[in-house]
């Protein structure tokens, strides 16, 4: 294969959660829901999930079947009781849209964070989980996130996908459509039928990002890796000029400047920018056999 070394200075975001006492007791429930999704090419199902896994899988029917194993848990009976009844799961369907998101104890849907949102949430003496099993039609477009606890599993879905973890690996397989992926400790592995037609992200903190395309893939490849390097086997690879931007900072001392430098690469005959970008990992670019 070849290889590109690219250095690359990052954010890190951290996530700490106290976990769950050895001996919890546990309640746990089997939920079933189903949505009607007659136009999925131009629907979207959101699941924001904050502990445990999602796997989606597409097929050939006109509806989203939705199962979610819950678990709640707790060091004592009075904090397992109020699990069970504090905690609730939410469930919006309006215009082209499906959200499936944790209501209460506190909101998982995007929003702008409170302050005190983090002293409330320490407050609540049990612990949660969720793992998510979900069909949907083949194109349907999505937005799934999970936080801890599980990987995230994408097979035969067609359609736009915006796909987020944070302590965990995303997997995709069979994909189509516009891609966004983005995970912090896990690797992210991609494979597609054909190659996006619009422009793509991929990101993992720390892990490894591979990504299959078809063998006759046009696209430029943008990549930046701190401790990583980029690796194609891909026989008309060609390497473009980096592309620099220069991010400005206002100071007390004064102003400075920040540059980013990120390495291209053309494939075939270029075409959609795809961006792939980690910290601790090596980035794989293949093609298919």
């Amino acid at each position: 294969m070849k290889k590109i070394i690219c250095p690359l200075l990052t954010g890190l975001t951290m996530l700490c959660l106290a976990p769950a006492g050895v001996d919890a007791q546990e309640f746990k429930e089997h939920i079933d829901k189903e949505f009607a999704a007659p136009n999925p090419a131009s629907e979207v199902l959101a699941i924001y999930n904050l502990n445990g896994p999602i796997r989606v899988e597409g097929y050939s029917g006109n509806k989203i079947v939705v199962g979610i194993d819950k678990t709640i848990s707790s060091d004592d009976k009075e904090g397992l009781d109020l699990g069970k009844h504090e905690f609730q799961l939410g469930y919006d369907q309006h215009g082209d849209s499906v959200i499936i998101y944790i209501a209460e104890p506190f909101d998982t849907r995007p929003h702008e964070w409170r302050r005190d949102e983090g002293s409330s949430r320490r407050e609540h003496n049990y612990d949660f989980n969720l793992a998510f099993v979900v069909r949907v039609p083949f194109g349907m477009n999505l937005h799934i996130s999970t936080v801890n606890r599980g990987e995230e599993m994408i097979q035969d879905v067609t359609g736009n996908l915006s796909i987020h973890n944070v302590n965990g690996a995303i997997t995709i397989k069979n994909a189509k459509g516009a891609t966004k992926a983005h995970t912090i400790n896990g690797n992210l592995t991609v494979n597609y039928v054909t190659a996006p037609q619009a422009a793509s992200e991929y990101y993992t903190l720390n892990g490894t990002l591979e990504v299959t395309y078809p063998a006759n893939l046009s696209a430029v490849c943008q990549f930046k890796s701190w401790s990583g390097s980029f690796f194609t086997d891909f026989p008309d690879a060609e390497a473009l000029p980096a592309v620099i931007t220069k991010n400005e900072e206002h100071r007390a001392s004064g102003t400075t400047y920040k540059l980013n430098i990120a390495k291209r690469v053309q494939i075939g005959a270029g075409g959609s920018v795809f961006k792939f970008e980690t910290m601790n990992g090596n980035i794989y670019v293949k093609k298919q056999s």
